[in-house]
């Protein structure tokens, strides 16, 4: 048996799952929050077949993130499967920002902690707490391979035209300053889903992957390879997302400065959020947002008519850089479990070949992969479900196996 821990650590929480790799399947799954609170929460679930505990909710005091990493190993224990971590063949840490530095799974040594450590200027919000995750998690595991799975990995690949802004080149020279983009396990996965269910190799074809839920984005997919994405220096840019506010005149933090009096931080808190769905109706669940627009709430209906009217224009625009489009897929919470937000960001676009049936659409769950397109619809239109968890075990146990 082999067993990979897959491990996203925030600043106050440590997301983890088990995985038996040989079936591929998730054995355990829960949430650590909270952490340095004076009531910390364990979130528990067991998932796979062979386990003999129900999910559960425990109050716990979790004062910091080795106290943390110490409870999951606890309560995996309870599991027999888990044996210690015996079976344990890697750990994978999802990291945020891997920069310019990292354009695959890395094994984690001191030298990726350094470097990873001086990328936290990109990633200020997310750098520092991964990497207490992985030094804790090294701490814990000293005999485990550790791997640094970056969301920005996939999308190093984007040609330098589409990567870099028209910005003075010291910019980039001197601060880093380029289009990195995000979701970039999520997007990987999905790709390779679209390909397993087309029954075409993934390097034969172009497609767009939608990844909505709180956080956004899109990619154009060429031969499986990312070509474009959504998401820029930080994920910012692009879609309108939960609280984000999505592609945006840059001259407007000028004007808020000045007529508003805004600060730096101030302005920072507004657009990452304050903004989107929040900033327009006041609250950033699309579930709340189209009960509300639906009960007649006209600025609910201007939220959602913003939302899907910028999905419309990047499936244009990444259709005219793929030239050929064979699929688009939609994926993550939103676009997995919402038909009229689908339905209405392709409404139209017949003329691209872009076709979606109605009663397939609705009957699409997102539990598994459906088809959702008419039959004559030059595109395939799909549902995807997306497992980033799942997607960064099976790049662990690849890095730690070609590391052997």
């Amino acid at each position: 048996m082999k067993q990979v821990l897959v491990l996203n650590c925030g600043s106050s929480s440590i997301k983890y799952e088990l995985f038996e790799m040989d079936q591929g399947r998730a054995l355990e799954a829960g949430l650590v929050e909270r952490i340095g609170e004076a009531k910390s929460c364990l979130k528990q679930t067991s998932s796979g077949s062979g386990t003999n505990w129900p999910s559960r909710t425990t109050e716990v005091s979790v004062p910091d993130h080795r106290h943390g990493i110490d409870m999951i190993r606890r309560v995996l224990s309870e599991n027999a499967s888990f044996d210690g971590g015996r079976h344990l063949v890697g750990i994978g840490h999802r990291a945020v920002h891997g920069g310019e530095t990292f354009s695959r799974p890395t094994l984690i040594d001191d030298q990726v902690l350094a470097a990873i450590r001086d990328l936290i200027p990109l990633a200020p919000l997310h750098n520092p707490a991964n990497l207490v995750g992985m030094e804790v998690a090294r701490a814990a595991f000293p005999h485990v391979p550790q791997v640094a799975v970056f969301d920005t990995a996939y999308h190093q690949t984007l040609p330098r035209y589409a990567y870099h802004y028209a910005v003075p080149q010291d910019w980039y020279d001197s601060y880093r300053v380029r289009r990195y983009g995000f979701h970039g396990t999520s997007h990987q996965y999905v790709a390779k889903q679209i390909a397993r269910h087309l029954g075409r190799s993934a390097d034969e074809l172009n497609t767009i992957v939608l990844h909505l839920g709180n956080g956004c984005s899109a990619s154009a997919i060429r031969g499986g390879v990312s070509v474009d994405t959504s998401m820029g220096l930080t994920p910012l840019e692009g879609l309108m997302m939960g609280t984000r506010c999505g592609d945006l005149d840059p001259a407007i933090l000028v004007h808020m400065g000045k007529q508003a009096g805004m600060s730096l931080s101030q302005l920072d808190t507004a657009l990452n959020k304050q903004s989107g769905l929040k900033g327009l109706c006041g609250v950033n669940d699309m579930r709340e947002v189209m009960a509300m627009a639906a009960g007649g709430d006209g600025a609910a209906n201007l939220a959602v008519e913003i939302f899907v009217y910028r999905i419309k224009k990047y499936i244009g625009a990444y259709h005219a850089v793929l030239g050929r489009l064979d699929a688009i897929a939609f994926t993550a919470g939103i676009g997995q479990h919402s038909p009229e937000i689908r339905a209405r960001s392709c409404r139209e676009l017949e003329a691209m070949g872009i076709a979606i049936d109605p009663a397939r659409n609705t009957a699409a769950t997102g539990s598994e992969t459906s088809e959702i397109q008419t039959v004559d619809s030059r595109v395939k239109v799909l549902v995807v479900a997306t497992d980033e968890e799942l997607e960064i075990a099976q790049q662990t146990l690849t890095c730690v196996r070609d590391a052997q």
